[in-house]
């Protein structure tokens, strides 16, 4: 996988596991919303989620009606104010 780029589902499904229940990725949401996306710990887990590199720039999406957000952060507080914690970009 290329850096910046989003995990695979199968990698997706090993990042989410801890996340499953929706509690647990509120959770995450709720300290991204506290700290922002400056926080060490949600920055770790926006390296993760694409290979190490948080993606700059525009994000497209999977999301139906909402195909484009103007960063990563944008595009992950929009899935914590969705609920939608599993969107892939």
């Amino acid at each position: 996988q290329q850096l910046g780029m989003p995990l695979s589902n199968e990698e997706y499904q090993q990042f989410f596991r801890l996340f499953r229940a929706a509690h647990l990725a509120s959770k995450s949401c709720l300290l991204r919303m506290l700290f922002g996306c400056k926080n060490p710990l949600i920055q770790r887990l926006d390296k993760y989620e694409n290979h190490g590199v948080i993606p700059e720039g525009p994000i497209c999406s999977e999301l139906p009606g909402t195909p484009f957000f103007p960063d990563f952060c944008t595009f992950s507080f929009y899935r914590c104010l969705r609920k939608k914690y599993f969107i892939k970009v």
